[in-house]
């Protein structure tokens, strides 16, 4: 059988990058399993596994990876960097026609290289194979808790990036002790999941959305908000959530009275251009608008939260948004509402983060990729092939990808 070489590749993107694709344990399993496989490893002084630990797993360590037929990465490679006629898998940010990717699409098309998107490694229902989600849960919800705590002074929590890792960020609150606050999570999904399971960690009880709008506690709780719980057809009709997936445009929001009450929004969900926001920055200017803390992790710039004007960063992860001037200010200001939009929160426990992506890579797509038959699973997440669009993203040609 011929050889099949994968190449795992440097992360070239600014800022950097720590996280990877397939941890060394899991290349060392595949390599057991498939006897014409090599992989081959780029070396990397930022990459939150060694070099020796993917040699001793049995990889190559080796900076020409051009005798590849696979290029693994995590985020978009520069395109100075991108080698002709390959099989390439990274996130791409080029399916909602990000402008700052313009540029990439492109050179993918120019270059013939096949461009297999994680984002689009899809099951049959749906639902995605492989993500980070999950761990931007986490960490967004743990930096929420920690603004939150910054703001009022009535505890104080070390950023996660600071952590060794997850289990050492876990033990962290062991000690601590919240104050009575209310959290409303929006949205159930992958980072949903996350979020509720850090807010676990921390201590916080879970109460329904009726007890949350409507009582008052003496401890720590959250509630966790599905879509019906957020939005309702502009017409009362009866919720169909198939339907509004289909038609967002259809639908108006229901969050106002979560405001009210909530002390600090985490929000989780995937936002549809075409569906409404929670709430308006004319709504932030009222009185009543008490949440004072945001962990936007969803992060949609002029998306579904008006005060995410920017991404923040890792190293300063929280800007304050003055609803009056509808401006940013400093953080923890007076009459600022604090928002945490870090876009790259698995970032912060890379290791933690790189372990769960890569054991789902490894038990639902890589037997596929190195498989001769090509596979739905894997056709579903090619964006280009052999210079051209695949059909399902055409819709990208005109006004993006089409050279100028």
């Amino acid at each position: 059988m011929q050889t099949i070489r994968l190449g795992i590749l440097r992360e070239g993107k600014v800022p950097p990058d720590h996280r990877v694709p397939l941890i060394p344990e899991h290349c060392q399993e595949l390599l057991q399993q498939y006897g014409h496989l090599e992989i081959l490893v780029q070396p990397s002084d930022i990459r939150c596994f060694s070099e020796s630990a993917y040699q001793r797993a049995g990889c190559i360590v080796s900076e020409d990876l051009s005798s590849c037929d696979i290029l693994m990465g995590v985020k978009e490679v520069p395109v100075s960097l991108l080698v002709p006629n390959k099989t390439y898998l990274f996130f791409s940010h080029t399916i909602k026609k990000q402008p700052y990717n313009r540029k990439l699409l492109q050179e993918l098309l120019k270059l013939r290289i096949k461009m297999i998107d994680y984002e689009l490694l899809t099951f049959e229902n749906g639902k995605r194979a492989v993500a980070f989600g999950h761990f931007a849960g986490v960490v967004g919800t743990h930096n929420g808790l920690m603004t939150y705590g910054h703001r009022t002074g009535k505890f104080h929590l070390k950023p996660a990036h600071s952590f060794r890792d997850y289990a050492e960020m876990r033990a962290t609150y062991t000690s601590l002790n919240l104050p009575p606050m209310k959290v409303v999570v929006a949205g159930t999904g992958r980072v949903g999941a996350g979020a509720v399971e850090m807010l676990s960690v921390a201590g916080l009880r879970m109460v329904s959305a009726q007890e949350f709008l409507s009582e008052d506690f003496n401890e720590a709780v959250y509630c966790e908000l599905r879509s019906k719980d957020m939005y309702r057809h502009r017409d009362n009709r009866p919720w169909d959530g198939a339907h509004f997936h289909a038609h967002p445009e259809e639908y108006v929001s229901i969050f106002a009275p979560y405001t009210e009450v909530a002390d600090l929004m985490i929000n989780t969900i995937y936002w549809a251009p075409k569906a409404p926001v929670f709430f308006s920055k004319a709504d932030m200017k009222q009185a009543g608008f008490n949440i004072k803390t945001i962990a936007d992790i969803t992060c949609d710039i002029d998306g579904s939260i008006p005060s995410t004007l920017r991404a923040s960063t890792i190293p300063d992860p929280v800007y304050g948004y003055n609803p009056q001037t509808e401006a940013e200010t400093l953080a923890f200001s007076s009459g600022s509402i604090d928002v945490m939009a870090v876009d790259n929160l698995p970032c912060e426990l890379p290791v933690d983060a790189s372990r769960e992506f890569s054991y789902n890579l490894v038990k639902h797509v890589m037997h596929l990729l190195l498989s001769p038959q090509q596979h739905p699973l894997i056709e579903r997440a090619t964006i280009t092939n052999n210079g051209g669009l695949t059909p399902a993203f055409t819709y990208l040609g005109p006004g993006y990808a089409e050279q100028d």
